[in-house]
């Protein structure tokens, strides 16, 4: 379980369903996770952090879509939270306008309404703000 925590971040969720797999009585689940937790192997803060670094820069995804997928891996709103700081507002957005602009090219629709509800339809898959999206189409259209 140390090769597995050591190479890549993992949080509580992925490794109680690893246990899980392998089968193990609750003990020694238990003992497993205390002994990653004593030797930090398992840190859910350095976990968030990572996440939320990675999805934004790589993915681009927006608060929301990483707010929900950490959310289903069961770490604490402190910890998202603080994760989230770690993106400075400013590469937040300018992200946000390159992404929007970039996909608004790509679409090959001719209808107007249609290319602007793709573009909509996107943005928000990705987990951009409403707010943000609607902003954006409007300033785009």
């Amino acid at each position: 379980m140390e090769h597995y925590c050591a190479y890549q971040e993992r949080c509580h969720k992925d490794i109680m369903d690893k246990l899980t797999t392998m089968r193990l009585i609750p003990e020694a689940k238990e003992t497993i996770i205390l002994h990653l937790l004593e030797h930090n192997f398992l840190n859910e803060e350095r976990f968030a952090k990572s996440y939320v670094s990675g999805k934004f820069r790589i993915k681009k995804w927006g608060k929301k879509r990483i707010i929900r997928e950490l959310k289903f891996r069961q770490i604490s709103t402190y910890i998202i939270e603080s994760a989230l700081k770690e993106i400075p507002e400013t590469t937040y957005l300018e992200t946000f306008h390159e992404l929007a602009e970039k996909k608004m090219a790509s679409i090959t629709e001719q209808d107007p309404t249609k290319k602007k509800k793709k573009l909509i339809d996107y943005l928000l898959y990705r987990g951009w703000e409403n707010q943000l999206v609607f902003e954006k189409v409007n300033e785009l259209s």
